[in-house]
């Protein structure tokens, strides 16, 4: 089949789609072209997650609009169904494949999940299909490790035997579907062949701009994103710490600076997690691999954002020493384990370097968080005998929490909010010894 002929069948709806990886980013993915009409199959690895799905049970837990309904619709409709043998794929004319690319230790991209993908795909992969990789890459990544090993395992050579792309996701939890719908897509094609079949497909789903573009472009824009966001939030970071020590208020100063045309401080806070932010500067720093390239921002403001959680844990160390009381062998409640407000995501969660921090410190820790399953349960009661409180995700439960209640069932109301939650009026009228990052105790 000639890409011609299959960009035909896209636009038609005759063409078999396959989706490998039913995580964030693959199942609302999935669900959506089944609801465009399409048959879909998705492939994962993981039998109990689909077992769930193709009883029309969603995975993705947390505040996620419109998923589980549609789930269960494209599901009864018999337009999706999830299978773990790669076998299946054999009559897909498009594979997307939406697998996690983390970096290492040493911010080295690994990727083995995608190479676990493509080594399965290449010995089931159709004569002229169009493969899509949607996950983060690094610049030069399609070129260098998709594309032969595609060819590798497939027998078959590119723009003849497959035809392959880059169409990087533009998601975060709690927005799947409205992020799907309604954000630009960089359809990044091996050739601008590639690129007019890919908008062509993406059309039926998105309602915003398509731009054609190579796969070095797309991978670039992907990363090039997130890591400005990701430099923003250290700006943000490293300004409320200039608050804190000249006695200022971050939260005022980020308003009044804000009102100033085309600047917008983001929101300082206890750290920042998920999948793409942290590693995504790493992804893109890479594209410049040997070369005397020297980066110096791209780092830096990933230090400063990898610093937070610690400089929480000192923020607390100074609450108790107002009250005359070490860290060392106190017990403190963590209120928030997910990375972001009102989602079950845990991945790269600021939390869990904070617990790491606190552990090496000499105390212990309890967690309570409205979505992450076993973290739930009544804060108040998981409160009582604790030391203090440490807020570090701004769930919409914990706006409404009982302060006065929080500090009488502690053992000292200490309280330090990593999110900017609360304001300090509020915290003094619960009787609360408090640290609000981005305020200076003169603020």
């Amino acid at each position: 089949m000639s890409l011609q002929e299959l960009t035909t069948r896209i636009e038609d709806k005759s063409a078999r789609l396959a989706v490998i990886g039913l995580g964030y980013v693959g199942l609302p993915v999935a669900c959506e072209f089944a609801r465009a009409g399409f048959d879909v199959l998705g492939v994962d690895i993981l039998a109990e997650r689909v077992e769930k799905i193709n009883r029309g049970v969603s995975p993705i837990e947390g505040n996620e609009p419109g998923l589980a309904e549609l789930l269960r619709e494209v599901i009864g409709g018999g337009r999706l169904r999830a299978a773990t043998d790669y076998a299946d794929l054999r009559d897909r004319d498009v594979i997307l494949i939406d697998v996690e690319t983390p970096v290492d230790e040493h911010n080295i991209p690994r990727y083995r999940a995608l190479y676990s993908a493509l080594t399965s795909l290449g010995p089931v992969l159709k004569e002229g299909a169009l493969v899509i990789v949607e996950s983060t890459l690094a610049p030069g990544t399609m070129r260098d490790v998709v594309i032969p090993q595609l060819e590798e395992h497939s027998r078959r050579r590119l723009n003849a035997g497959f035809h392959a792309g880059n169409c990087p996701e533009r998601v975060m939890p709690g927005k799947l579907l409205a992020n799907l719908r309604g954000l630009s897509r960089v359809c990044g094609g091996m050739t601008p062949e590639t690129s007019a079949a890919l908008i062509a497909l993406y059309r039926h789903i998105v309602q915003a701009d398509l731009d054609p573009a190579d796969c070095i472009t797309a991978e670039i824009v992907k990363t090039a994103e997130n890591a400005y966001r990701d430099v923003q939030i250290a700006f943000a970071n490293e300004l409320a710490l200039v608050c804190e020590a000249a006695g200022g208020d971050v939260w005022k100063v980020r308003e009044l600076v804000n009102k100033s045309p085309g600047r917008n401080v983001l929101l300082p806070g206890a750290g920042v997690g998920g999948h793409c932010i942290p590693k995504d500067p790493w992804l893109l720093a890479y594209g410049a691999r040997g070369t005397d390239l020297n980066l110096s921002l791209i780092p830096s403001a990933r230090r400063v954002n990898d610093a937070m959680p610690r400089h929480i844990l000192d923020l607390l160390a100074g609450a108790l020493a107002e009250r005359g009381e070490a860290l060392k062998g106190k017990t403190v409640l963590a209120l928030g384990y997910a990375y972001l407000e009102d989602s079950d995501d845990t991945r790269n969660s600021p939390t869990a370097a904070f617990l790491a921090a606190l552990e090496t410190a000499g105390a212990a820790a309890r967690v309570h968080d409205p979505f992450v399953e076993g973290y739930q349960g009544d804060a108040l009661k998981m409160a009582e005998g604790a030391d203090a409180a440490v807020l570090l995700v701004k769930h919409s439960e914990y706006k409404t929490l009982d302060l006065a209640a929080l500090a009488g069932a502690l053992r000292l109301p200490v309280f330090v909010d990593g999110r900017g939650l609360f304001t300090p009026a509020e915290l003094t009228a619960a009787g609360f010894t408090q640290r609000i990052i981005g305020r200076g105790q003169a603020a």
